[in-house]
């Protein structure tokens, strides 16, 4: 009996040993707002691609959207992003031509930022082929920030919140990095769609369009209005570089300033007709107004410039015609 008594004391003893040479660690909750999200597009958008470095967080985004909306990227920290990219404008300014700081005129109207992940390359011109790639240009830009990215993020660093926000969206201290990566993912989730027309492609519903827009419809994609051959796909571009003929002598030699080749000049990237209605004044320098001007200019056949694209001609549209186009156009705005 003492044996088995002494035996079972051993063993007790020899468990608590176990036991309490085991670590006391709490078990810590995962920070749900360091992980990876989804971001939904609409039905009749193509799935939205981050890059393997630049997956979506919260916390990136949440960081993104504050450095965005911040005038300390600037040099006298009077303008941000967001001043000429207003979300109440469709992420426009409504300008002609963008205004820097200390009140400087720009070269460029600013265009939507809109579903702006999906560009194969960026700016009018398509000066630069990512997102993060572009967020240094307006920086370092004298008609706009007139700023040395190295300089912004020693203010970044001396901030008093800023350091504890990059360290939770990117696991480092602000830098360069992190800086064009944070802004680049918030850019990212700017969607816009679910226009009246998605709700046609989707339906195939011809009732849910007036009239007007079906017939706007039916020129914009046929010969007739010859808006197709640029303006197609989910997001009413090609992503191409085109001269349509808004000038016989540009000031702005568009493409041409990153190609080099005068058989650039005068070109652009096509835009997206995405919210058309809402993002006026309209060309690379903002120098139709209306709707309205933009389709006399393009019933004109445009001015003679030998680069001018060979799908500018003539067209010879009545004004209902013109204005069907328009109604038609009005269906791509998003509802939300």
């Amino acid at each position: 009996m003492k044996i088995l008594l002494k035996n079972h004391i051993e063993v007790i003893v020899f468990l608590g040993l176990i036991i309490s040479c085991k670590p006391q660690k709490t078990i810590e909750k995962a920070d749900e707002k360091a992980q990876v999200i989804n971001i939904s597009v609409p039905k009749t958008f193509p799935a939205l691609e981050f890059p393997e470095d630049n997956k979506p967080t919260p916390y990136r985004i949440e960081l993104g959207k504050m450095l965005f909306n911040d005038p300390i990227l600037s040099r006298d920290s009077s303008i941000s992003c967001a001043s000429c990219h207003q979300e109440k404008l469709h992420f426009t300014d409504g300008l002609s031509i963008s205004i820097g700081i200390e009140g400087r005129l720009g070269i460029r109207n600013a265009p939507s930022l809109y579903n702006v992940a999906y560009q194969t390359s960026m700016f009018w011109d398509g000066g630069n082929p990512t997102l993060e790639q572009q967020v240094v240009a307006p920086i370092d830009a004298h008609f706009e920030m007139d700023y040395d990215i190295n300089e912004v993020v020693k203010k970044l660093l001396a901030h008093p919140t800023y350091p504890d926000l990059f360290q939770k969206a990117y696991q480092q201290a602000p830098s360069n990095f992190a800086l064009t990566r944070a802004i680049a993912c918030y850019e990212r989730t700017l969607i816009s769609g679910v226009t009246k027309y998605d709700k046609f492609l989707l339906s195939q519903d011809s009732s849910m369009l007036s009239a007007s827009e079906k017939n706007g419809l039916k020129l914009f994609f046929n010969e007739q209005g010859d808006c197709f051959h640029c303006h197609q796909g989910a997001f009413m571009t090609d992503f191409s570089f085109q001269n349509n003929g808004l000038y016989e002598t540009y000031k702005d030699s568009g493409r041409a300033r990153i190609t080099q080749k005068n058989y650039d000049i005068g070109k652009f990237k096509v835009p997206s007709l995405r919210n058309i209605e809402h993002t006026a004044p309209y060309m690379h320098d903002g120098s139709l107004a209306t709707l309205e001007e933009v389709l006399d200019h393009y019933n004109s056949g445009g001015k003679t410039h030998p680069n001018k694209s060979k799908i500018i001609r003539p067209l010879n549209l009545t004004e209902t015609e013109k204005n069907d186009i328009i109604s038609f156009l009005k269906t791509l705005s998003s509802e939300n």
